[in-house]
């Protein structure tokens, strides 16, 4: 008997109606202790639980990505600021038709960088289209942080490849829902930022870094430093945009004052066009 959703269970049902009858009520759900432990927000919420929410985090994406065949991923990272080429230009006539001369700058600023989203949606499309017609092993899925910019043109273009791709968001104030072009079945949300970056290091055979902030960032010098100590196999690294990644972070500096060795800035590598990024790709794993 398959017990994996298995929710028409009498027992489980109840305790569910429980939990919605009150949301939709809009009543606070109180204590009480004879609530099944699964479905008591008050208890899973507790400081003592943490570790149960960490697990569930971890397992539920992992069971979803198997049953859906994702063994392989290419990771994409970026800033969630940029907007495709068309969607800039709007924005920027919108905030001069309304005399928003701040507005405006800010706009004109990021449209700057709008190439980047279009490249990063053709990078999807490639990876797409390989492996449309690869045996489920060979497949590389695209997956990136489910949110808007770089994350959603790397998506968009996926699913413009007729592929599926993945999208593991996380719950900021900023972000509360996954872009449009995430599969539905793949489409992620996580609390804890520990938990969703094992997501995405699990599956990896290439991380592709575009221009990006503090998170884009942070992601990027996780997995340099987890292949740099060898915790995990090496991948393609691949710092899309060369003059934006030079002019960010001087490898060179570091290697001058000997806190990194000469070898490690061959972990990467920079391209400056899709077709450079995939190649990167191919070459790492001679597909």
């Amino acid at each position: 008997m398959n017990n994996t959703h298995n929710l028409h269970d009498k027992r489980l049902a109840d305790a569910w109606a429980t939990l919605k009858a009150h949301s939709e009520k809009g009543l606070p759900l109180d204590l009480d202790p004879s609530r099944l432990a699964f479905a008591d927000p008050e208890f899973l919420l507790r400081r003592e639980t943490r570790g149960i929410r960490m697990q569930l985090e971890l397992m539920k994406p992992d069971l979803e990505q198997r049953a859906h065949g994702i063994e392989n991923t290419v990771v994409v990272f970026g800033s969630a600021r940029f907007r495709s080429e068309e969607e800039a230009a709007a924005l920027v006539a919108q905030a001069d038709a309304a005399g928003d001369a701040v507005a405006a700058e800010r706009w004109r600023r990021l449209a700057r960088s709008s190439h980047y989203y279009e490249k990063a949606r053709a990078f999807g499309k490639l990876v797409a289209q390989y492996s449309s017609d690869k045996e489920p092993e060979d497949k590389l899925f695209v997956c990136t942080g489910g949110g808007p910019g770089i994350m959603q043109a790397a998506n968009r273009g996926a699913h413009e490849g007729g592929g599926i791709s993945v999208g593991l968001a996380i719950a900021l104030p900023m972000e509360e829902e996954a872009n449009p072009y995430v599969t539905p079945a793949l489409s992620f949300k996580f609390h804890y930022f520990a938990i969703r970056k094992m997501h995405f290091m699990m599956r990896a055979k290439a991380l592709v870094a575009f221009p990006g902030g503090f998170g884009t960032l942070d992601e990027l010098f996780e997995v340099i430093t987890l292949v740099q100590t060898r915790k995990s196999k090496p991948v393609p690294i691949v710092l899309f945009g060369s003059a934006y990644w030079k002019k960010l972070i001087d490898f060179d500096f570091l290697v001058e004052e000997g806190v990194i060795s000469p070898a490690d800035v061959k972990l990467f590598e920079y391209v400056d066009a899709a077709d450079d990024a995939w190649d990167a790709i191919k070459r790492f794993y001679k597909l």
